[in-house]
């Protein structure tokens, strides 16, 4: 007698299956069917790893699929099938394999049952394409997508192609045919884009994906009614609000409008329009502080498309309504929406800012007039108050304040050097020596006998005298830090005066202003200062040097005729006046106005004068 073993062993495993399914809890069957047809593959899918039936994240489990026909588990032993975890591929598909499949999960300590049915459609020699048909819509005039429904075929396969047809014909890629026809891959999502969708777009697609799993290869199809809607909505345009920023008063009335144009065909209602505030929608009753109104539509025809208007009123501003998004959001199936922020209205900074400007150029220009009348008073306030702040010019190896130069007179001189000589040792001496403390060289009183300048008869010449100009002038020039120029407006105006008093200028010009005038213009080592003693006219300052003149114009004068007080400077023309005169300002008191330290010329010599400080090098 003989035993088939393997049989017994099969009829075995099939019953000890069956039993233990027996004792699983039946789920039932899953809700979606799975369409197919011959010669495709298809993949059914089960829902029992949910936590809504175990806690599949702490609790072990496996997965099994069973064929309810037979009992038997499917493997992929037999390249017809092959069970991935909660789905369940079945290969080349024939009649035959419709019908019911059980996943079966089992835990530790119990075990669930699901059954997932397969659909094997014949198919239609005269039609291509699958039975079961999903619709899309595509917009006339617009362009659209159709959607390839096999996203979750896409997910599960190693590798795959995308193939779409247009009832029976393919769509070539980069084919001049099918330009308006384009594939898109958006992640697992196979589409395919329409550009200006017609009417004749009506039609039958496909999209057909082959692909591999595992060392098996398969197809699987589908198929899509793409209907074309000739009363159409394009996607809105909204005109206002535009993602601005407005200003409102606070406490004022506002009202702002939402404005959209859909272009569209035909009656079809496809946009509406709803002011929302941070989310929130806001009331539609006209009672309320806020509130929007009813929303109003009209149609243009020559536009071809339709207008929404909805307003949004604040009968008041208040604080809380600062800062907020104010959102119009336009409901279609091309929703877009655009947004305002309301913001408080800025302050009127123009006013105070104006009030400041003015102040601060009225402050300014007080400044300077003050500063320019007062600069001298002062500046002289200053070094009198903080002698720290100055330094000692004792070290500086000078040993004058200033070297005086002036026109000096010999015999019958005139009037002008005259009272240039007067001023020049009496005053100065007895002001800036005296009362200032200042140490001044003065040619004809500080020079040793044999130095300065001599008196000498020329043998060719009897009776006349002619000036000798020694070292000892450039020598004091050195020792001294200011020079100060006295002069008249007749001063330089030679032709006027006599014999032997135009050779005394001449001698002096042409060594002492030189001199001086090359130290101060060309080598800056000398500082001078102009004394005028009278008013210049203009034909007189045409005659003054040209050195003197720049000088003059670059920096001023220190203008005595401005503040003396009696007779003015240039009036004394005799010499026993001008004797006379000599003697009254020599014994002058320092009381006389003429002398007084307060008086605007004594101030401005001093400010020119150097600093007397304190402050150590």
């Amino acid at each position: 007698m003989t035993f088939n073993l393997e049989g017994l062993s099969g009829r075995i495993s099939e019953t000890i299956n069956g039993m233990v399914d027996d004792l699983c809890e039946d789920k039932g069957r899953e809700v979606e069917r799975v369409f197919s047809v011959s010669g495709d593959a298809a993949m059914l899918t089960s829902t029992l790893v949910d936590l809504n039936v175990f806690d599949y994240r702490s609790i072990p489990y496996n997965i099994s699929w069973y064929d309810p026909r037979t009992g038997r588990e499917l493997t992929r032993e037999t390249r017809k099938t092959l069970p991935r975890g909660k789905t369940l591929w079945i290969f080349n598909i024939a009649m035959e394999d419709a019908g019911n499949y059980e996943c079966v999960v089992r835990l530790p300590s119990q075990c669930y049952k699901k059954s997932a049915l397969l659909i094997v459609n014949h198919t239609n020699p005269e039609e291509c394409g699958r039975p079961e048909k999903a619709d899309q819509v595509l917009t006339n005039k617009d362009t659209g997508f159709l959607n390839c429904p096999l996203s979750d075929h896409i997910r599960e396969v190693d590798n795959y192609s995308i193939q779409w047809y247009k009832g029976c014909e393919p769509i070539v890629k980069d084919d001049p045919l099918w330009n308006r026809f384009s594939y898109v891959n958006n992640s697992v999502t196979e589409l395919l884009l329409v550009k200006a969708v017609i009417p004749e777009d009506h039609a039958f697609y496909t999209c057909t994906m082959t692909f591999n799993l595992e060392g098996l290869s398969g197809r699987i199809s589908e198929t899509i009614n793409g209907m074309v809607d000739v009363q159409y909505c394009l996607e809105p345009k909204v005109v206002e609000p535009a993602n601005e920023i407005i200003k409102a008063d606070l406490g004022s009335s506002f009202s702002k409008m939402c404005r959209v144009f859909v272009p569209s065909v035909g009656n079809k209602s496809c946009t509406d329009l709803n002011w929302k505030a941070s989310n929130n929608s806001i009331s539609k009753i006209v009672s309320e502080r806020i509130f929007q109104e009813s929303q109003r539509e009209w149609r243009e025809e020559e536009e071809k498309g339709v207008w929404l208007e909805r307003h949004l009123n604040f009968l008041m501003v208040e604080e809380e309504d600062f800062y907020i998004n104010y959102t119009c959001l336009v409901s279609s199936d091309r929703g877009i929406s655009l947004a305002f922020i309301l913001q408080p209205t800025d302050p009127n900074y123009l006013l105070p800012i104006g009030v400041l400007l003015t102040s601060l150029v009225l402050v300014f220009t007080v400044s300077v007039v003050i500063y320019h009348r007062f600069k001298i008073d002062i500046v002289l306030s200053l070094r009198r108050m903080f002698p720290l702040l100055y330094t000692n010019t004792d070290s500086d190896g000078k040993l004058y304040d200033a070297y005086v130069a002036y026109p000096r007179l010999f015999g019958d001189g005139c009037g002008a050097c005259g009272e240039a000589e007067m001023f020049a040792l009496h005053m100065l001496p007895q002001v800036l020596e005296g009362r200032c403390g200042y140490r001044l060289f003065i040619l004809g009183r500080d020079s040793l006998p044999g130095e300065g300048m001599t008196s000498q008869l020329d043998p060719e010449a009897p009776g006349s005298r002619r000036l000798t100009i020694v070292d000892a002038v450039e020598e004091s020039m050195l020792a001294s830090r200011r020079l100060l120029l006295v002069y008249s407006g007749s001063t330089f105006c030679s032709g006027s005066h006599s014999d032997s008093s135009s050779g005394v200028l001449e001698a002096w010009q042409s060594f002492e202003r030189q001199t001086a005038m090359h130290r101060a213009l060309l080598e800056g080592s000398l500082k001078v200062v102009l004394v005028e003693l009278e008013e210049v006219s203009p034909t007189q300052l045409t005659l003054f040097p040209e050195s003197v003149r720049h000088l003059r114009e670059r920096q001023g004068a220190v203008c005595w005729w401005k503040s003396s007080r009696g007779l003015r400077c240039g009036r004394w023309g005799e010499e026993e006046e001008v004797e006379e005169k000599r003697g009254e300002l020599a014994s002058s008191p320092l009381s006389s106005p003429s002398l007084s330290l307060s008086s605007r010329f004594w101030k401005e010599l001093r400010y020119y004068m150097p600093v007397r400080g304190t402050r150590t090098r």
